[in-house]
């Protein structure tokens, strides 16, 4: 079993001009992000617009980043459906077609009791073999998934082994922490977050970010691992306009955008989203020091 540490760098989903998923440019954008010094590859995530995906096309982006990545780095597969059923059929395939981990987010049109949601997990859990990230981001799910449900799951359900914290709350990574007496491995999933979460013991970021500043983020980490705090936060405070600039912009529409600039085009978001206006585009492209 894989044992995720450090910075889980996170795929974009390119689309071709015709719209549909264009696979040699995901390829491209995997290499892209290894070279960047990432220490796991994320597909299907929200920065990868999974929600808007076919069944297929889902397939398709998971079956071509595990393929590209090739074995140099564990991969973690986003893997949510608003029903238990299709949840599992996706865990399974991302299973079979070699995913190290799968990333689960609970998607409710009801709002689901704490039971529940455990029964969701555990239906999950029973029906593979690999890790499962118990993904909280209340913001996309309209679930909030408390710390101490989340130490339960932990605790209880044989295959959830970690959790990525995207409530923007940094109190929720000190209740992980004191609940599972450090033993429950958490990642941050808020960019203008890292910093406090570092601090908070944090097992590492899940994030885009290193898809525009792979090498300072992984500088970042590097300082972590080394305890060096005041290199971490001067990163960091270099950083920290850019870090809030994605997380407001949207992060499809802003990586997608930040891609572009640096060279390699990747399309636009698929609708209801929409491509980062020009006016922001000028601005992500002063933070990232390019002239347009």
């Amino acid at each position: 079993m894989v044992h995720f540490r450090g910075i889980i760098g996170y795929l974009v989903t390119p689309f071709g001009p015709s719209g549909v998923p264009d696979l040699p440019a995901l390829s491209g954008l995997v290499d892209h992000l290894i070279e960047q010094g990432v220490h796991a590859i994320a597909p299907l995530g929200s920065t990868g617009e999974s929600a808007y995906l076919s069944r297929n096309e889902w397939e398709s982006v998971a079956r071509t980043t595990i393929d590209s990545t090739a074995g140099r780095l564990p991969v973690v597969v986003g893997a949510s459906a608003l029903t238990t059923r299709d949840t599992v059929d996706l865990c399974r395939c991302a299973e079979a077609l070699g995913a190290d981990a799968v990333m689960v987010l609970p998607i409710s049109y009801w709002k689901l009791t704490d039971d529940e949601i455990f029964q969701h997990y555990q239906a999950v859990s029973d029906a593979i073999d690999i890790p499962i990230m118990a993904y909280n981001n209340p913001a996309t799910a309209g679930i909030d998934m408390s710390p101490e449900l989340l130490h339960r799951m932990f605790r209880d359900i044989e295959n959830v082994t970690m959790v990525k914290e995207s409530s923007g709350d940094i109190q929720r990574m000190h209740s992980l922490h004191h609940l599972s007496s450090g033993t429950l491995p958490y990642f941050n999933g808020c960019n203008p977050l890292a910093l406090e979460a570092f601090a908070a013991g944090a097992a590492g970021w899940c994030t885009a970010a290193p898809n525009l500043i792979g090498h300072d983020v992984g500088k970042m980490w590097a300082a972590v691992e080394a305890n060096d705090f005041e290199s971490v936060r001067n990163l960091f405070l270099d950083n920290l306009k850019l870090l809030s600039f994605i997380l407001e912009g949207g992060l499809p529409a802003t990586i997608k955008a930040g891609l572009s600039l640096l060279g390699k085009p990747c399309g636009i978001p698929r609708l209801p989203l929409s491509p980062l206006p020009v006016t922001k585009q000028d601005t992500l492209a002063e933070l990232l020091n390019i002239s347009r």
